[in-house]
């Protein structure tokens, strides 16, 4: 189980371990933008100030300089550690 921090809103939920940040963040009410859930459309693009991730598909839809950059796909991320988001359209169910 890790800790995510939406930012710039301080929202705060659970993300047990193997499931998606955005299915996480979805069972704690708080709604991450999105659409294809696969890694490929890029709506739930976001970027990450710390804190570490792994992917459940090989290649996400991320370039090397935005990975290396924090920026996640919370659809196909798993948190491997506590982290922050930053989610300015995020919001509350």
């Amino acid at each position: 189980m890790h800790r995510i921090t939406i930012m710039p809103q301080g929202w705060q939920f659970d993300a047990p371990d193997g499931e998606t940040l955005l299915k996480a963040a979805e069972a704690a009410g708080i709604r991450l933008p999105s659409s294809c859930r696969n890694g490929t459309c890029r709506t739930c693009f976001c970027q990450s100030a710390g804190g570490a991730v792994r992917y459940l598909i090989d290649w996400p839809g991320l370039s090397f300089d935005e990975k290396r950059e924090g920026y996640v796909l919370p659809c196909v991320a798993v948190a491997e550690s506590d982290l922050t988001l930053f989610a300015p359209a995020a919001r509350r169910n």
